[in-house]
């Protein structure tokens, strides 16, 4: 299966792992899983970290990397789809993450309720 995981579950994998769910951490971990960080959220949180909303005293790629992710790139065709989404969430970095998890057909990690007004998978 391949996941892509919102910034507050990659957050928590890499620093509070016990926040996560049995079920969640058992799908991080499952080696037949392809977990994606995508490039979306090394945005939001590179900007969150730039006007003080985080403290990212990390390389979030090379954590990211070395926790077992594979890094995703976003690109101009998972951003076609955000014209037509319906705005349920207006968060733009989350909208990003919907729509490209639409566009891929990859199943998508989230906590935030909003995510399940949309159309794709959620775990």
């Amino acid at each position: 299966m391949k996941i892509i995981i919102d910034t507050h579950i990659f957050l928590w994998a890499i620093a509070m792992p016990d926040k996560l769910s049995e079920k969640r951490r058992s799908e991080l971990e499952t080696l037949s899983n392809t977990i994606y960080v995508s490039s979306v959220t090394i945005t939001e949180l590179m900007i969150k970290a730039s006007i003080g909303k985080l403290q990212i005293d990390f390389d979030p790629i090379a954590i990211a990397i070395e926790s077992g992710f594979e890094m995703l790139d976003f690109s101009g065709e998972d951003a076609l789809a955000l014209k037509e989404m319906p705005f349920h969430h207006k968060d733009p970095f989350d909208r990003m993450l919907i729509s490209q998890a639409i566009n891929r057909k990859f199943k998508l990690m989230s906590d935030d309720s909003k995510f399940r007004a949309y159309d794709c998978k959620l775990l």
